[in-house]
């Protein structure tokens, strides 16, 4: 497949991607927003779940919708550069995008490479790439923190659904090989949490401040400043 693409097609993708993927909303949002700097908050985590903990509800919708959304844009550029090749053309280098747009937000280059944990973004390239896997592994995320209560377990579980789902719906290769590759990146970022899991002592959706106690990956906040947590660490 990548004999049909132009290097400077490969290039753009990659490079665009991760560009794209690199910028840091929960950093610029919790700065302009007057809620500090988002990395000495918390867990230090620059997704929406930390941003949650600021008590800015609304810099949290904004970073996840950054987040999800940048990933989306890298992969919809990539669609409508390729919008007159083939199908398989066009879901390779979508994947080529989606996948570098994920490596930005985990490693971006303007954070010394220490980003966030990638849920939101996950969700916002599969949407994109192929929106049937990103719903379905959104709406197992939504039954998953249902029924359990913990946002990390339902986002462990819905990236490990997304690359079965994109070959049970026959999509290109391409998209469950970029679905596993970012679910394989969400376990590894997620390590901790997965010990906490295993440990039974993972915070809750709507856990009270006495629940969330040294159990957020970092320091406890100042009082005031615990808020539930209704995302997972993006």
């Amino acid at each position: 497949m990548f004999e049909e693409l132009s290097p400077a097609q490969i290039g753009a993708a990659i490079i665009g991607g991760y560009l794209l993927g690199s910028i840091p909303f929960g950093v610029i949002a919790t700065r302009l927003g007057g809620a500090g700097d988002l990395r000495q908050i918390g867990s230090g985590n620059i997704g929406a779940t930390n941003v949650l903990r600021t008590g800015r509800r609304d810099l949290a919708l904004l970073t996840l919708l950054g987040d999800g959304g940048k990933g989306a844009v890298a992969v919809l550029l990539a669609w409508l550069a390729t919008r007159d090749g083939m199908a398989e053309q066009q879901a390779v280098l979508t994947s080529l995008a989606g996948g570098a747009a994920f490596l930005g937000h985990l490693f971006p280059v303007w954070l010394k490479f220490k980003g966030g944990k990638g849920v939101a973004t996950f969700l916002g390239i599969l949407l994109a790439a192929a929106w049937p896997v990103g719903l379905a592994a959104a709406a197992t995320w939504l039954i998953v923190a249902f029924l359990f209560r913990i946002s990390s377990l339902a986002a462990l579980v819905a990236v490990a659904v997304a690359p079965a789902v994109a070959l049970l719906l026959g999509r290109p290769h391409a998209i469950a090989w970029l679905a596993l590759f970012m679910a394989a990146l969400v376990y590894v970022r997620h390590e901790e949490n997965i010990r906490r899991i295993l440990k039974g002592v993972e915070p809750r959706i709507g856990a009270r401040k006495a629940e969330l106690m040294g159990h957020n990956g970092g320091p406890p906040l100042p009082p005031g400043l615990y808020k539930d947590e209704g995302t997972p660490e993006a």
